[in-house]
């Protein structure tokens, strides 16, 4: 069983949350509740009448609270519909597919700071022994829970206590900023992360090595000397990019890896240069993990595959490429960027729905998608892209793993 632990520093800002943890203990109790919220067959302001008359008013606004999560959490993890979660615990989580790919390069004793609801510290636990730290007890007895109902309790220990007191950290550490510190939306700049720059760049120097987690769109360009910076996407969505540093650290500054395949590149933005060339037979979309890495080059060298332009991520060919890097598209017409040769285009084509890419040509896709015509049932593809420095739009299908292609 997971053990936790409350420092005696703790300050007074803790009352909240430890109301938080005396409503989660009686929902945990009342597990009828959620039976009831589960199965209930009445309309939304019924169901809640029916429970008030039963049950105090924080534990309706609990129970209905945590029911709705549940709903959402199985896109992130496999037992999501029985976990302790709460909104801002939920969204801020790692993806148990990312969690688990992070947490083979670690072993031994590993301290997974702001621990939130348990996601990163419960991959690490399959072989670890970690100790999870948060200063919200809410989120401490959150991941003691979850922990336990993935069955590695017995490997985690909590503890409640502001990160920035701890002065000794033995062993690898793995540290999740708050991202949405005190303002109520994401914020990208990591200076506004909770803890900040200044915390992270010391906690460098004091462990022996480990990751920070922050977000793909952050500004971590420049911000660490010493790091891998690895930008990891889960299904075709750039979901998180980890720094690591000190002996978990590899050689490259920077690694792209796609999942769940797991295929993964790393190297230097500038390690090599592809030709631009004209359109080929086929266009190919990077990965948005090799994009936001600058590895779109190494990528395309690796595949034999050119650029159409050079600002312009899009790459061509006329071979189809075995890769989670890049999804693939049969080029079918190559129009200038004209509202008019598009749309007598599509007239005689035989799309019935139609996908709208772009990257650096500013498009508004659902006014585009409104004044087209689709005569036909079958889906496409149009791009917008520059070729050698001209807009051109390109109709396309997208190329099905079953084709022999290798797309999402």
């Amino acid at each position: 069983m997971a053990r936790q632990h409350h420092n005696a520093n703790t300050t007074e800002s803790l009352a909240l949350p430890e109301d938080e943890c005396r409503v989660l203990h009686v929902l945990r109790r009342t597990p009828e509740i959620l039976d009831l919220i589960a199965g209930g067959a009445d309309s939304a302001l019924g169901l809640q009448a029916i429970l008030r008359r039963r049950y105090p008013n924080d534990l309706v606004r609990a129970a209905l609270s945590l029911h709705e999560l549940r709903q959402k959490a199985p896109a992130k993890f496999v037992l999501g519909h029985t976990m302790w979660i709460d909104r801002l615990g939920l969204e801020q989580s790692t993806s148990e597919v990312v969690a688990r790919h992070k947490s083979r390069r670690f072993s031994g004793v590993v301290w997974d700071l702001c621990c939130g609801i348990g996601g990163d510290a419960m991959a690490l636990s399959d072989h670890c022994h970690v100790t999870a730290v948060d200063r919200n007890p809410a989120a401490c007895l959150r991941t003691t829970w979850n922990a336990e109902l993935y069955g590695v309790g017995a490997h985690i220990e909590t503890i409640t206590a502001d990160i920035s007191s701890l002065t000794e950290i033995p062993g690898l550490v793995h540290v999740d900023p708050d991202r949405r510190a005190g303002s109520g939306g994401r914020v990208s700049r990591i200076e506004d992360y909770e803890p900040g720059l200044g915390f992270l760049q010391d906690l460098m120097t004091r462990c022996r090595g480990g990751a920070i987690k922050v977000g793909p769109a952050s500004n971590f360009g420049g911000k660490f000397d010493g790091v891998e910076i690895e930008l990891v996407s889960l299904a075709g969505e750039c979901k998180e990019a980890t720094l690591w540093f000190g002996e978990l650290a590899g050689e490259a500054p920077f690694r792209a890896t796609s999942l769940p395949t797991g295929e993964t590149i790393a190297g230097h933005p500038l390690d090599c240069s592809v030709p631009i060339t004209r359109l080929g037979r086929l266009l190919f979309d990077p990965d948005p993990a090799v994009v936001r890495s600058g590895l779109v080059d190494l990528v395309a060298d690796r595949h034999g595959l050119n650029r159409l332009d050079g600002a312009e991520e899009y790459l061509t060919g006329d071979s189809v490429v075995n890769s989670a890097f890049v999804d693939s598209f049969e080029v079918l017409a190559d129009l200038p960027n004209n509202d008019r040769e598009v749309r007598g285009w599509l007239r005689t084509s035989d799309f019935g729905e139609i996908e709208i890419k772009c990257r650096h040509i500013p498009i508004q896709a659902e006014a585009v998608r409104r004044r087209l015509p689709l005569p036909g049932n079958k889906p496409g593809v149009l791009f917008y892209a520059r070729c050698d420095g001209k807009a051109r739009a390109i109709m396309a299908r997208r190329i099905k793993s079953d084709d022999g292609g290798s797309n999402r």
